[in-house]
């Protein structure tokens, strides 16, 4: 069964992920991170320490684990956008899955809460922003197949592809720390849509 269709066991997978995120989540905002044991996720769960330990191999990947999976939406949404658009439009509008993702019903008030752990705890950021990277060697990836695609590769030793990518996810994380230091006030995709128009359109 293919990634894009999972079958029921992966979807069962995914569906008891989601409940032990969720539920981790909760304590983590409650009582921080760091004092949040994966004895006391286990317990709100209705599970063992061993049981939990099968669906994230570490307490950092409950939080972490979902940009994972974020990467596929991330890439089918930037080989949705046309081929001849300007490649800083197109990564602005491949955030629009994270917005979505921050936006998601019943989920906005964690929003903040969960940004603001992330960034304020060394082994969360240090993971996040290795995921970050990931992302970013998918993107371009993408971004190389598509100029090649069109007939107008890029040279090997051109850096239009990746520097671009890497200016559009600084303004990502300029953006989070942006949201953050206002309270979170406004919305998420205005304070994305402010970082990366410091930067400019490029092509």
């Amino acid at each position: 069964m293919s990634e894009k269709h999972p079958g029921l066991r992966e979807r069962t997978r995914r569906a008891v992920q989601k409940e032990i995120a969720e539920a981790a989540k909760v304590l983590f905002v409650e009582r921080g991170f760091e004092a949040t044991t994966i004895d006391d996720i286990a317990a709100a769960v209705g599970m063992s320490q061993r049981s939990v330990f099968r669906y994230f191999a570490t307490k950092e990947e409950i939080v972490l684990g979902k940009f994972d999976l974020v990467v596929d939406e991330m890439l089918a949404a930037l080989r949705a956008r046309p081929a001849d658009e300007p490649v800083w439009t197109s990564l602005h509008r491949v955030f629009d899955v994270l917005v979505a993702l921050a936006e998601t019903p019943g989920h906005e008030e964690m929003v903040e809460p969960i940004h603001r752990m992330v960034f304020e705890t060394p082994a969360l950021l240090a993971g996040y922003l290795q995921k970050l990277q990931h992302m970013q060697d998918a993107v371009v990836t993408e971004l190389l197949e598509r100029a090649e695609a069109v007939g107008a590769p890029y040279a090997a030793d051109d850096p239009t592809p990746r520097a671009l990518t890497a200016a559009a996810f600084g303004c990502l994380v300029a953006a989070q720390h942006s949201w953050l230091a206002s309270g979170a006030k406004g919305s998420f995709a205005d304070a994305i849509d402010r970082a990366m128009a410091t930067v400019g359109p490029r092509t």
